[in-house]
């Protein structure tokens, strides 16, 4: 189906421990932001206590993380490793609902990173003159970012502005503010913090250090991704059973 799949439809034996767990999990992760967004939409923002406000925008852009999340692990093949195509589908649905994002490209340039983390061949790796957190981070998201996705993601603010009459705030609030916070977590935890380079430089193959915290926070910090050493070592283990390779081998 796709170029990295005969790399991402392996799974290892810490992955056979259940083959239905990831779909299950993408299936909750989904739902939940469904849900919670259309809930959100119609909240009535003048009315509504600021601290209730902001207390969504960080509940959306935790799910917007899993969605992100999940569409990684389906990168990996381990969504549902006994059938690719459902695999692969959830992916493409996870980014399409995130942010209007081309599975295909991320895929590729996802197995790209693995194969050449943190160097010149890596597409998520800074240009190596923009090294601090928001300069690295422009520049990632240039080499994902579409003028098919600002006109499809215009276009669904639009409609959903005029025809269906959600008010501009709680769009902005709750569907594009979450979004764009998720894509600053997802950053800092996944490609600035743990393949930022040392001062003594680089020690090993992967180039990626871990985030050292107990599971609980770990998994409030961005779905177990801060464990991204753990990530490179097994690259086929989903999101879910990172803590216990951490706690096994860290």
């Amino acid at each position: 189906m796709l170029q990295a799949e005969q790399l991402s439809s392996q799974p290892t034996k810490l992955e056979s421990v259940s083959t239905t767990k990831g779909i299950y999990l993408a299936i909750a992760i989904i739902g939940v932001w469904t849900i919670s967004l259309l809930l959100s939409l119609f909240v009535d923002i003048p009315q509504t206590n600021i601290f209730f406000i902001v207390a969504i925008i960080l509940w959306q852009t935790f799910l917007y993380t899993g969605l992100f999340i999940t569409a990684h692990d389906a990168m990996h093949g381990v969504v549902f490793p006994t059938n690719s195509k459902i695999n692969h589908f959830i992916g493409l649905l996870c980014v399409l609902l995130y942010g209007s994002l081309p599975y295909k490209k991320l895929l590729k340039k996802h197995w790209i990173h693995h194969h050449s983390p943190a160097s010149e061949s890596d597409p998520d790796f800074h240009n190596g003159k923009h090294k601090n957190f928001f300069g690295w981070y422009l520049h990632f998201m240039k080499g994902y970012w579409s003028w098919g996705q600002m006109i499809s993601l215009t276009i669904i603010y639009n409609f959903a502005h005029f025809i269906l009459h959600i008010p501009r705030a709680n769009l902005n609030d709750f569907w594009a503010l979450p979004a764009i916070l998720s894509s600053l977590q997802l950053f800092y935890f996944g490609t600035f913090l743990p393949h930022q380079e040392p001062e003594d430089g680089y020690s090993e193959p992967h180039r990626a250090k871990t985030m050292s915290c107990p599971p609980w926070l770990s998994f409030i910090a961005c779905y177990h991704f801060g464990y991204h050493e753990e990530h490179h070592e097994n690259p086929h283990a989903p999101w879910w059973q990172l803590p216990k390779i951490y706690r096994k081998y860290g």
